[in-house]
């Protein structure tokens, strides 16, 4: 079926609609999150209010092995194994080194230089709500098959606490993956669906470069070390480009350059950062040697040595249809046909996409912009920000993709 199709609605209301009480106190579950953002690997208070909120609800979540991040399990007695596979729901937890720079925000970040400018304060508090919705749902037997929580840290730090996750156990006994991202050029109320490639991988790149400096008045007895940094900076990419099929999308960005002290010495010694990021599951695997070739022969012409570190990062998120199929399904149970909109394939990179190497999943961008908003706060930039009520729509999309999934398929 694909995402323009209808869809059959249920004949009865399908229960987990949020109660305006709820709402209220994942509201404010949110905002005390963004007020405390935490990096990857660091979210101990993160954790601590997630696993005191889910034992409020009844529930016996799992702190992972590394001492942040949790995994709960809902229907599910300690110790049972499920007869049918797991519907796992999943959300990150830590946040950026970036300051947060929204003015008169009573809930703006007080940790200096810390923000949660990505949204993953609203993915906790989407999954996290799904979560005391579904156990109460569960308590009256309502509960059609169990599910577990994966709230997950490092997803900004590579390659991604996924990896982590998935090493502790998440995905044990597991057959479908689902998560949300909050998307700013989204309406609130409505999500973004897209089968297929819905990320980019992204790796990271660094750079030495070095040789023997002088004087700038004899750049012909050195190797000359700017030249031939701003040579890898222009020539890279280029290089790159042309090797693989150009509809893979291979592409290299800086996003530091350092050399130099002084403006009459042609240093010894240079630095180049930046990121690989690709469309392509096949061609990211093979970026790392074309990576590798194309900066060892710019730097071969200008008679510098090359020291490359090049670090794997994370593969596209691929959303498999029927995992996007229920997510739309599930929408338009809940909104309506005009809920649903199809989205692009973005640059950006998502951990999400180590959970798909091992289980089909499907991820959805959750609509936060304030309908008639003609700003665009857009992800890691200090001023990012999301309207609220898609907190509410997370949850409810994600208890009816519960209610919905038919784990036999």
């Amino acid at each position: 079926m694909s995402l323009e199709s209808e869809a059959d609605l249920p004949g009865d209301v399908l229960p987990g609609v949020l109660s305006e009480s709820l709402h209220a106190e994942l509201v404010a579950f949110r905002r005390d999150l963004h007020m405390h953002p935490e990096l990857g690997n660091q979210e101990f208070r993160t954790t601590a209010a997630i696993k005191e909120r889910l034992e409020k609800a009844g529930l016996r979540p799992r702190v992972l092995a590394s001492g942040t991040g949790l995994i709960c399990d809902i229907g599910l007695a300690e110790g049972e194994r499920s007869a049918v596979p797991l519907l796992a729901l999943r959300a990150d937890i830590d946040a950026l080194p970036i300051p947060d720079t929204k003015a008169d925000c009573p809930y703006r970040s007080t940790v200096p230089d810390r923000a949660h400018a990505c949204g993953h304060d609203v993915h906790t508090s989407v999954v996290l709500g799904t979560g005391i919705v579904l156990a109460r749902l569960h308590e009256e037997g309502l509960l059609p098959r169990p599910v577990r929580l994966i709230f997950q840290p490092a997803e900004e730090v590579l390659p991604g606490g996924a990896a982590d996750a998935i090493a502790c156990g998440a995905l044990d006994g597991v057959g479908r993956i689902l998560a949300v991202h909050c998307d700013p050029r989204v309406d609130a109320g409505r999500v973004g669906l897209r089968v297929g490639p819905i990320t980019s991988a992204c790796d990271r790149l660094e750079i030495a470069l070095d040789g023997p400096g002088g004087h700038t008045a004899r750049p012909h007895l050195t190797t000359d070390l700017v030249t031939a940094a701003a040579r890898v900076v222009t020539d890279v990419p280029a290089l790159v480009a042309r090797r693989v099929d150009t509809r893979a999308g291979l592409v290299v960005t800086w996003g530091r350059v350092e050399s130099g002290h002084a403006p009459n010495v042609i240093p010894q010694h240079a630095e180049l950062s930046g990121t690989v990021r690709c469309l392509d599951l096949d061609a990211w695997r093979e970026a790392p040697d074309i990576v590798h070739a194309a900066i060892d022969e710019v730097a071969t012409l200008h008679r510098a040595k090359s020291e490359i570190n090049y670090v794997r990062g994370v593969p596209p998120v691929v959303n498999d249809r029927g995992a996007t199929e229920l997510l739309r399904k599930a929408m338009v149970a809940r909104r309506g046909m005009r809920s649903v909109e199809n989205t692009e394939q973005s640059l950006g990179g998502e951990d999400f996409s180590w959970y798909l190497e091992h289980v089909p999943g499907a991820m959805a961008r959750l609509g936060v912009r304030t309908p008639g908003d003609p700003r665009v706060r857009d992800l890691h930039q200090g001023d990012f920000d999301a309207d609220e009520h898609a907190i509410t729509v997370g949850v409810e999309m994600f208890t009816a993709a519960a209610f919905l999934d038919d784990p036999s398929v």
